[in-house]
């Protein structure tokens, strides 16, 4: 049967033209055989396959352009080796975090090598990096063996310039850090196949994917110039009384923004995978301490808050305290009866336990719970470790709970929390991502602005004439808290005078609006070595150094004569202080 046999008006339109093609082409065939002429039957055949040919070579060559330039997909998800694009980190001026650049791997196949002996040496004089064992392992290979990738352009053209046989170079993309060490633990870093394993790296996974597929970089919440000062800070006091770790941190109180966060040692993401897990671990997030004294600063908060007492509230720390199972007793020993200033400024473990007993079990449980201390802190890093708290808020556990002891928190959650008895009484959750200018995030209140206020001055006196003098700043009103926490030691079953944890926890600056910016500055020690190990001497001045240096950067003004506090606060019997004024 013949094409023409066929009933066009039983199919659609466009079936019924080419089926009309096709039947003509068919007749064609058949009147060159019928008029004896064999050549044209044979050069319709050729038209017809050479038409079928072109047909399907232009459809795949628009396929091609279509998939290259108009796909959603058409930037390639991924660079040279097919890994994801990932978007270019910056900080929040806009300087270059991690970005993406192309390098090579190098290849050797033997079966083209010359003189194993000339191509030893040429490469090991081309690139350091490389170990005679390695190369002797490629040229030991009977076939094709990979030698060594991330070659950079100009490492490659240095061994293309060798003119060495064998030689096959095949481009990679990497992902690159400019800075190396600098905020490493916060940025975080990738492995090879493009995989992100730490920092925000992985916290901001899914934004960074988006943000490469437009080609538009990511913004983090920290400034290269206030991180570079910390770590610098960081270091030195690492280097005087050699802990076994350090941490710093800075947070903007109003918007939870993370300006610089600093963990020692630190490592080079760029060759990760030479650094320790002691140097890879994020001591700031995923490390739990004692912090020791820097918990009277929420205690004495909750205390005001609650109108279990005013600034002027006495509290007799002549004798040691029997509270629950345990007696309690001063480091700085005063012997004497002590307003609630002066339990802050002395650190008095005893007037604090006093304290956390008037405001009772419930209600301080209440309000450690309210300020985020007994949950991982509220932020994009994966690593945020989890507290360690009391399992019943019993008398003892209160007791303890109160001055620092019995909970362990991360230095982020002690951040978050700070924060919140430093703001105006409201929990703003930390950040890693940069906000909008001028927008401050609204998050739950846990506690009256003149509470807030109220911890601004103490803190302040604390700096002034209390434990944490070695911390003020000309003219920059620093207020703080010192923090010395005793580690357990499981080869005396019990906690160590010796191993300490000593920490400052700062607020700047203290005077000026309760809506003015505002900055946290945290700088703790673990079990710093020497003769006084306590958070006054070890971190204090660290904090106190910091701040001079990052006072420009942040718009923080100095006032070089006596600063003007944010209200006087008035007292009285029984009632949290209110403001007068802010000024």
């Amino acid at each position: 049967m013949s094409l023409s046999d066929l009933a066009p008006h039983r199919y659609p339109l466009f079936w019924r033209w080419i089926i009309e093609r096709v039947w003509r082409v068919e007749h064609a065939f058949e009147r060159a055989h019928a008029d004896g002429r064999a050549e044209n039957d044979t050069r319709i055949r050729i038209f017809v396959v050479l038409a079928v040919f072109a047909l399907g070579f232009c459809t795949m060559a628009g396929g091609a352009v279509w998939s290259a330039t108009l796909a959603k997909n058409g930037r390639g998800d991924g660079a040279a080796a097919g890994n994801p694009q990932r978007a270019d980190l910056v900080d929040r001026q806009g300087r270059l975090l991690a970005v993406n650049l192309v390098h090579f791997s190098l290849s050797l196949d033997t079966r083209d090598v010359w003189s194993r002996s000339d191509t030893r040496q040429a490469l090991l004089g081309a690139l350091p990096q490389l170990t005679p064992k390695q190369i002797d392992r490629a040229l030991g290979a009977k076939k094709r063996a990979f030698l060594i990738g991330g070659l950079t352009p100009d490492e490659r053209a240095r061994v293309h310039d060798l003119g060495l046989p064998g030689m096959i170079f095949e481009p990679e993309e990497r992902r690159v850090y400019p800075l190396g060490p600098m905020a490493a633990h916060l940025i975080g870093f990738t492995e090879k196949g493009g995989v992100s394993l730490a920092g925000a790296e992985r916290g901001l996974q899914a934004d960074i994917l988006k943000a490469g597929g437009i080609g538009q970089p990511v913004a983090l919440s920290i400034d290269v110039r206030v991180q570079a000062a910390l770590e610098e800070e960081l270091a030195a006091a690492a280097e005087e009384y050699h802990p076994n770790g350090a941490v710093g941190l800075i947070t903007n109180i109003h918007t939870g923004e993370i300006l610089a966060m600093a963990s020692w040692p630190d490592f080079d993401p760029n060759s990760q995978q030479r650094a320790t897990p002691e140097q890879k671990l994020n001591r700031a997030a995923a490390s739990v301490f004692e912090m020791g004294s820097t918990f009277k600063a929420f205690t004495v908060a909750i205390g005001l808050d609650t109108h279990a007492a005013t600034p002027e509230s006495v509290y007799d720390a002549r004798q040691p305290l029997k509270m629950g199972y345990r007696t309690i007793h001063d480091y700085h020993g005063t012997n004497r009866i002590l307003t609630l200033r002066e339990v802050f400024n002395h650190s008095s473990n005893i007037g604090t336990a006093l304290l956390a007993q008037a405001i009772g079990n419930d209600r301080l449980s209440a309000y450690f719970v309210a300020l985020g201390l007994t949950r991982r802190a509220q932020v994009e890093l994966l690593e945020s470790a989890r507290p360690l708290t009391p399992k019943k808020w019993d008398d003892d556990d209160i007791a303890s709970v109160s001055f620092g002891h019995g909970i362990n928190v991360s230095p982020l959650t002690l951040a978050q929390a700070m924060g919140a008895i430093l703001n105006g009484g409201e929990m703003i959750p930390l950040t890693i991502r940069k906000l909008a200018p001028g927008f401050r995030p609204r998050g739950n209140r846990v506690m009256t602005e003149a509470t807030s206020i109220a911890m601004l001055q103490i803190m302040r006196d604390n700096v002034v004439q209390g434990t944490g003098r070695k911390a003020d700043a000309p003219g920059l009103s620093v207020g703080g808290k010192t923090g010395t926490g005793e580690k357990y030691d499981p080869a005396i079953r019990g906690y160590s005078s010796y191993k300490q944890v000593g920490s400052f926890a700062a607020v700047f600056p203290t005077d000026g609006p309760i809506g003015a910016d505002r900055y946290f500055v945290l700088v703790l020690l673990d079990e710093p070595k020497g003769g006084i190990r306590t958070g006054g001497w070890v971190a204090a001045p660290a904090v106190g150094r910091t701040i001079d240096r990052i006072a420009p950067f942040l718009g923080v003004p100095r006032h070089m004569t006596a600063p003007v506090p944010v209200t006087r606060v008035a007292s009285g019997s029984g009632a949290a202080a209110q403001p007068e004024t802010a000024l």
